[in-house]
């Protein structure tokens, strides 16, 4: 590993080949009227919203740190704005602009905070005549067709948490060890795919195939050379989480050492939209969601069809009784230290296509998430952490609907309280006796 970021800093000392190549995202020029649905990237962020009465042609304007913008609504009333500068910004309405007998409740701006990356909701009350079929949602100013995009996006966000879970989830299972470095195994892996595509410009399927190996192998060496020899001295279980406590932070610092600070592009090129009734979502964002189903349904076709599988599962229920009935428990806890790195690898190169950017606390921060979700689930097992991850991305997502900024990551972890307090053993978890 040493020798591999030492070629990486290496790789890295000089400019990216494609740095040239990136175009400015379309739409994000203040003073320009927008009409495009907005992508949130590393570089960008949106303001979106639905007006229920208010047909095509309806103006928005934000004014904040980088300017001021204006969009336009479609045919469905929807609109949003890219801003190339993170901060709080004014939204307004043009009460100009609003058809015959539609009026603006309330004209005061709209405040919110905006950053990179992520897609704020602004929502404007209207009165007057709806458009056919507006109904209740109409006249309550509920917006079903922000409703759908947040679902579809929390759907996404659940399939790549998943990839990472599940392995974080068999890990505990087979060794009983909470893994506080698996999140930085995500890191790896979006940042070797910056390596190999951006920097070196290698195809991008195959330099995926080549951090999926190298994470993969990554996974085999820690076992190999730290977590063997550590069970064989059988240290307890918290002396083995202190270990991946350090171990975390060692790899945070040694990416920001060699990558450095800054949030990194996997691809330069702009997001493609793909639109679907009223959801819309990145070309990227769809191709990762199917290669997550494939991979996940993969994942449960080895546990439950193959002997190997089998063996995994009779490890993670009773190691003692699966030695005893001749089970390889140590190449069984291997085989999982390595699919699992891979998994993480495979979800840190979605996850940096998805969202336009990677950097070196990208791990750090889905860490949370990730044991949100075994836990919800139900330590130890990889269905759970597929349902608890689902769970959680939906969570997180929808609730983005109500509340503004990262605030929404706060509602995973009270779903999570709540869940504990009337199952504790989690949904999949099986009740245990203590004492």
């Amino acid at each position: 590993m040493g020798a591999l970021l030492i070629a990486l800093f290496v790789i890295t000392a000089s400019p990216p080949a494609h740095a040239a190549d990136a175009t400015p995202t379309p739409g994000a020029t203040a003073g320009e009227v927008q009409t495009e649905p907005c992508t949130p990237t590393a570089t960008v962020g949106c303001l979106a919203g639905t007006l229920p009465a208010g047909g095509a042609g309806v103006e928005v304007t934000a004014t904040g740190p980088a300017g001021t913008f204006t969009a336009k609504t479609n045919k469905s009333g929807q609109w949003s704005i890219a801003v190339t500068q993170a901060g709080s910004y004014a939204v307004t309405l043009d009460k100009a602009t609003l058809p015959d007998n539609v009026k603006l409740t309330d004209d005061s701006p709209r405040t919110r905070p905006v950053t990179l990356n992520a897609t704020t909701a602004v929502l404007f009350s209207l009165s007057g005549n709806t458009p056919s079929g507006g109904g209740a949602a109409a006249s309550t100013g509920f917006d079903w067709g922000r409703l759908a995009q947040q679902a579809a996006s929390g759907l996404r966000l659940g399939l790549l948490l998943a990839l990472a879970a599940v392995g974080l989830s068999l890990i505990y299972g087979t060794t009983g060890i909470s893994n506080f470095a698996h999140g930085e195994l995500v890191t790896l892996g979006g940042l070797l795919a910056f390596v190999f595509a951006n920097v070196m410009g290698l195809n991008l399927w195959v330099a995926a195939i080549i951090v999926v190996i190298i994470s993969g192998a990554f996974g085999y060496l820690q076992d190999v050379v730290i977590w063997k020899p550590l069970r064989r001295r059988r240290l307890s279980l918290t002396q083995l989480m202190i270990v991946t406590i350090g171990m975390s932070l060692a790899l945070q610092y040694t990416f920001q050492f060699f990558i450095g600070a800054s949030t990194v592009r996997i691809v330069t090129a702009n997001p493609v939209p793909i639109k679907m009734g009223p959801i819309s979502l990145s070309l990227d964002s769809l191709v990762a969601m199917g290669i997550a189903v494939v991979v996940l349904g993969a994942v449960g076709f080895f546990l439950l069809r193959t002997r190997v599988g089998r063996a995994t599962r009779a490890v993670s229920d009773n190691p003692a009784l699966a030695a005893a009935s001749g089970i390889n428990v140590d190449g069984v806890i291997r085989l999982i230290w390595t699919a699992a790195a891979a998994l993480a690898g495979l979800a840190g190169i979605l996850l940096g296509l998805v969202l336009n950017g990677i950097n070196w606390m990208t791990g750090m921060q889905l860490l949370l998430l990730l044991f949100s979700a075994v836990t919800l689930g139900g330590l130890g097992t990889a269905f759970g952490a597929l349902v608890g991850a689902l769970i959680i991305g939906m969570t997180v997502e929808l609730t983005n609907i109500w509340l503004p900024g990262d605030f929404k990551y706060a509602t995973a972890l009270v779903l999570l309280i709540l869940l504990l307090l009337v199952r504790p053993q989690g949904i999949f978890g099986r009740k245990e006796r203590v004492g």
